[in-house]
């Protein structure tokens, strides 16, 4: 958490984040917006109760003067009000709504659970919105080798490789950055990646990433570099920042044609799920392990079908051909056939 945001925090939303940062192991980004959110809900709670003048724009309200007593008073109905109020004024996605509630929750859980400050928690009924789950945008399999065909320039080895990784494995663009020399194992063709929490998990590499590691590890700079341990390097000898990664694959989707919103560095990650479940018939909870995904429901929005499995999977039911014979004889016939019966 940035110094800016840390030094306007009450007292116990400060003691709050170290627990978070420390001890659950979430990232200094998840720490910060869990922060954000929650400054929110005290701006709002100060605006709601009159004890800030109607005419101070929420962004301006200070909380670091909220105290456990404030917290203390803070009620099921407040909670409930918060989330109406972040949905209808401030026009918050479901997404965004279910962050701000899994914030509040999991604040005033630690306060009640781990630290006992609390008698009752005034969220414990509050219902996260449900997030609409989109279709992730994807490259098909004739688009990501196009991809791969049109890297170019001096740093054509090192580039191709990231988006080599990033298509066969599926990984995150912080966990690309990251990696180390020595998180790659040959002996056993597998990459060590650090993912979110700190959570370490291994993946294996296939030909093609093999190969395009050994490609770039011949030409990867050695003199002048910073950083040594990195395994990708910028041209300044330093390791390759995030920015660098977004900037070299948002030119190379442009130069195929993909350069249109909704298609970003995260969707090579999209890719690689994508096409290891629809042509490596791929267990979905495999595919959950290869992603370093924590819930099993935040891997099955990459299982989604186009139209044409939808209709094999139907032609592949075997009783796809059982049909009803006597449906295609006259309807006199069938007249004729009752009126024999009866008779």
């Amino acid at each position: 958490m940035s110094f800016s945001i840390r030094d306007e925090m009450p007292s116990l939303v400060q003691e709050y984040a170290a627990y978070l940062r420390n001890v659950r192991g979430l990232s200094a980004k998840t720490v910060e917006e869990y922060c954000l959110d929650l400054r929110t809900f005290f701006r709002f709670l100060k605006l709601d109760r009159g004890l800030v003048g109607g005419d101070v724009p929420l962004e301006e309200i200070p909380v670091k003067d909220v105290d456990l007593e404030f917290i203390r008073s803070v009620k099921t109905f407040d909670v409930f009000e918060f989330m109406n109020f972040v949905a209808d004024e401030r026009n918050n996605m479901s997404s965004t709504r279910q962050r701000k509630s899994s914030s509040l929750k999991s604040f005033f859980k630690y306060l009640m659970v781990h630290e006992k400050l609390l008698d009752e928690n005034p969220t414990e009924n509050l219902t996260p919105p449900k997030a609409k789950k989109a279709l992730p945008h994807f490259l098909s399999l004739e688009q990501s080798i196009e991809l791969l065909n049109a890297v170019d320039g001096p740093n054509r080895a090192r580039d191709r490789c990231i988006l080599t990784l990033f298509l066969n494995c599926g990984m995150r663009l912080s966990e690309l950055v990251s990696i180390n020399i020595t998180d790659v194992i040959h002996n056993n063709s597998t990459l060590r990646i650090l993912g979110k929490g700190n959570k370490e998990r291994i993946v294996y590499l296939n030909e093609a990433c093999l190969q395009a590691i050994q490609e770039y590890l011949a030409v990867r700079p050695r003199d002048g570099v910073t950083d040594r341990n990195a395994l990708f390097l910028s041209n300044r000898g330093t390791r390759i920042s995030t920015k660098m990664v977004q900037a070299m694959v948002k030119k190379y989707l442009e130069k195929i044609g993909l350069g249109g919103p909704g298609y970003s560095v995260h969707k090579l990650r999209h890719t690689a799920a994508t096409l290891m479940y629809r042509y490596g018939d791929v267990d979905i909870r495999v595919l959950q392990d290869i992603l370093g995904h924590t819930n099993l429901g935040t891997t099955e929005i990459y299982t989604h079908t186009s139209d044409s499995q939808m209709e094999s999977a139907i032609n592949s039911n075997p009783l796809a051909h059982i049909t009803d014979n006597r449906a295609a004889r006259p309807a006199d016939d069938e007249d004729e056939d009752e009126e024999k019966d009866e008779g």
